[in-house]
């Protein structure tokens, strides 16, 4: 603005013939000088940082460590910033007063992230740690830091997860695969019970955990009793433990008198492994495997049971859903005595070249497949492809070159059906990664859509066999006929009923709703009830710290310097100067 305003004032002056006139040039180029700056709004005076927040982690992760001085120190450390707004960070950040037990029920600093950099406020976190999303620090204002206090570790082993079925056939035998952790202190041995009820179903020795060890226990358990659905419950015991509310994990499982889906292979080979444990951990239903051993001998999936041919055949064309792989002509034509949704895995029948999935093309399937990295998958062998196929969902090449073959079509006239024509898919899950991603995310895509038309007689069910509390509910819808759903839930010790309106977007078919206290629920809706297990918040979780006492946070931060439009007195100034040029310039005669 200076150099502006007055190389103008010169140059008016100057072609303006009055070039002497010394003080009014002078007067004129401080009023342009005032001008151009409030024009562009510069700044009047040196900046200076505004105060940072000072943000306080008020999860309950704080009194998993059992030291109730850790908080206190954590609040005066807060109190220390000098902040003038003290920011409550857990499930949602929020300005108030530290509480005396911290209750959140996650550790989410998004809303932080989001907070600070609207305002341009850098923040000063205190936390012990154990943050959810701790690669978003980076995103905060530069100036901003974190203060991680540590408390005293304690011997503790918690189970973290389940994996298994979440739905079962009367009679079969299930496999579960409990995950087990321990905190810093590691934890001494014990041993881990799968119960329903006060029945112990099985149980199993766990050896001694170092310091934030994981170890996976496998549970297998035959399921017997009346259809419906049970709450089953794991529970740890080791010597020592000094935390008894992460000690347990409640889930569901849904048995029913007949399976929905059935798999049937005559060449079991890995991928029909893979494919079939995707199968059963994408839909909540009850599912159940055949494989053919030997000619004319084929044992049951799981428990390895012998049964005849005939079994065999009657399940696969009763089911609502079934696949096929290898001689997917046994039984005879497959569209022709099977009555459900219908999947061919038809692998080629001599080994070829190497071919290579480079795309999905417009599909039903494309919502799922489209951002895979085609780039980096194995090679796969490809078949022959169906004739008859309305759509292609994955294309490949012989060793990226033109040669392009379809590996996934289908159609969904008279009734859905998919053709997997490839072999070799079992690299993309055995390497692992992203890879193993998109194996998940090819099958899973596939079984989703076949069973879009019914996959459970209820309007709506939980899609997961357990969640946390502080975690969204998940909601699956029982057909794609619908859109809305009117889930009544009711605590199982209480009598108050809520009702949840569930909106199903898309072809996901899938509905989110807020997080639920810890406990379990019994849910009502058109078609049939059933159970959902809460269980207590993953902030009791033994979780090593994952952010550490420093400098955090690149974002540019606010200033506070002051603004030209902001300062009455350069308006007054610029006023002044521009009338007593104009008097100044008559006294010496110029217009």
């Amino acid at each position: 603005a200076i150099a502006a305003g007055s190389a103008l004032a010169f140059v008016q002056y100057r072609f303006g013939g009055a070039s002497r006139a010394t003080v009014p040039l002078a007067l004129r180029a401080l009023a342009l000088t005032i001008v151009l700056a409030l024009l562009l709004d510069a700044p009047g005076g040196p900046s200076r940082r505004v105060r940072p927040y000072a943000a306080l982690d008020a999860s309950a992760s704080w009194s998993s460590s059992g030291d109730t001085t850790l908080w206190r120190r954590a609040v005066r450390s807060a109190d220390s910033v000098g902040a003038d707004t003290l920011l409550l960070l857990g499930d949602s950040v929020r300005a108030g007063t530290a509480p005396k037990t911290p209750a959140d029920r996650a550790t989410r600093v998004a809303p932080l992230v989001e907070r600070a950099l609207g305002s341009g406020r850098a923040a000063v976190f205190v936390t012990d740690g154990r943050v959810d999303d701790p690669e978003r620090l980076a995103d905060l204002p530069s100036g901003s830091r974190v203060v991680a206090l540590e408390g005293t570790s304690r011997l503790d082993a918690a189970v973290v997860s389940v994996d298994g079925p979440a739905a079962a056939v009367a009679g079969d035998t299930v496999e579960f695969n409990a995950v087990i952790a321990a905190g810093g202190a590691g934890s001494h041995a014990g041993r881990i019970v799968l119960m329903q009820g006060a029945v112990t179903l099985v149980a199993s020795p766990v050896d001694s955990l170092a310091s934030y060890a994981e170890r996976t226990v496998r549970l297998r358990t035959q399921v017997g009793g009346v259809p419906g659905p049970r709450l089953l419950k794991l529970v740890l015991a080791t010597d020592g433990d000094a935390l008894a509310a992460n000690d347990t994990l409640s889930f569901v499982l849904d048995v029913a008198r007949g399976a929905s889906a059935v798999f049937a292979s005559t060449a079991p080979d890995e991928d029909a492994r893979y494919a079939l444990d995707v199968l059963r951990g994408t839909l909540a239903v009850p599912t159940r495997g055949y494989f053919r051993v030997a000619p004319g001998r084929w044992v049951q999936d799981g428990s390895l049971i012998v049964v005849s041919e005939d079994e065999v055949r009657r399940s696969v064309a009763e089911a609502p859903l079934a696949v096929l792989h290898g001689d997917t002509a046994i039984f005879g034509a497959p569209r022709a005595f099977t009555r459900g949704a219908l999947a061919l895995i038809a692998p080629p029948a001599q080994k070829g070249d190497d071919f290579y999935a480079v795309g999905a093309p417009p599909s039903p399937l494309l919502p799922a497949l489209g951002g895979l990295p085609w780039d980096s998958l194995p090679p796969v062998e490809p078949g022959a492809a169906p004739r008859d196929a309305e759509w292609v969902a994955v294309t490949s090449r012989r060793a990226r070159r033109m040669d392009e073959r379809p590996l996934v079509s289908g159609s969904s006239k008279p009734r859905r059906v998919v053709v997997v024509s490839v072999a070799g898919l079992w690299r993309w899950k055995f390497r692992g990664g992203r890879s193993a991603d998109a194996f998940t995310a090819l099958w899973g895509s596939i079984f989703d859509w076949l069973t879009g038309d019914a996959t459970d007689a209820r309007a709506a069910h939980p899609a997961t066999a357990w969640v946390r509390s502080g975690e969204p509910v998940r909601w699956r819808r029982g057909s794609a006929r619908d859109s809305m759903a009117v889930v009544v839930i009711r605590a199982s010790e209480g009598k108050r009923a809520d009702t949840l309106q569930l909106r199903f977007a898309g072809e996901t078919g899938v509905a989110d709703t807020p997080p639920l206290a810890a406990g379990v629920y019994e849910t009502h809706t058109a078609g049939g009830d059933g159970l959902l297990a809460v269980n207590e918040s993953a902030e009791w979780l033994p979780r090593r710290p994952m952010v550490h006492s420093g400098a955090v946070g690149s974002a540019p931060a606010a200033d506070r310097a002051p603004r030209a439009r902001t300062l009455w007195w350069l308006y007054a100034i610029a006023l002044v100067c521009l009338c007593t040029e104009w008097v100044m310039r008559r006294k010496v005669g110029l217009r």
